[in-house]
Parts: structure tokens; C-alpha cells; sequence
């Protein structure tokens, strides 16, 4: 386990890096090309894709923090607060969605007919 402290241009590296991933668009996956247009894509898979992928994220970051809290050497402690901060913000992508959606329900049930 390395015993040297993280010193400043390290930590200044991580954070143009987590700036940079902040700032970049996500890829939009690449519907397949068909005559007929563009692909319809089911907001139920979109969804349950969505998250599994931040369970994964929770997942993995558990698991590399407790790796790290083991003692392992391959896991250092920048990657295990880069991988937590990535699930943390997965997370809160994701309550900010269903928070979206509970508002929207609630404006629809509340229209008159």
C-alpha cells in the first residue's frame, strides 16, 4: 500500500479531469440505420437501463472501497473517491429524474378534463 500522500498536482489533475467528464455531452448511443427513420427507443428500457447502470456504479464503488479498506495494493485512494463520486452523481441524476417524473404525474393528475 503506497504510503506517500497525494500532493497537489495530483489533486488539481483529478479535478480537470472530473470537469472535463462533467462538461463533455454523454455519447448518444447510434441507432442503427434503417430507411424508415430513426429508431424509437422505449423510455421503460431507457430507464431500466439507466439504473442498473448507476447500480453497477454503486456497486463497484463499494466494492473498490472496501478493496482499498482491505489493504490491497492495485486500488489506490483516488480511484476509489473518483469511482464513489461517480456513483454519488449517478445517484443524484437519477432522484433528480424520478423527482422530474413525480412532478410531471402529479400536474397531469391534477388537469382538468
Amino acid at each position: 500500500m503506497k504510503t506517500g500522500g497525494i500532493d497537489g498536482s495530483q489533486i488539481q489533475a483529478m479535478m480537470a479531469q472530473l470537469k472535463a467528464a462533467a462538461t463533455r455531452p454523454a455519447a448518444a448511443p447510434e441507432a442503427p440505420a434503417s430507411v424508415g427513420g430513426p429508431a424509437k427507443v422505449d423510455f421503460a428500457d431507457a430507464l431500466k437501463n439507466s439504473i442498473s447502470q448507476v447500480s453497477e456504479a454503486q456497486n463497484s464503488s463499494a466494492e473498490m472501497g472496501k478493496k482499498f479498506a482491505l489493504g490491497d495494493d492495485s486500488v489506490s485512494l483516488s480511484d476509489v473517491m473518483v469511482s464513489m463520486q461517480k456513483a454519488s452523481i449517478g445517484f443524484q441524476a437519477t432522484v433528480q429524474v424520478r423527482n422530474k417524473l413525480v412532478s410531471a404525474y402529479h400536474e397531469i393528475m391534477n388537469m382538468q378534463v
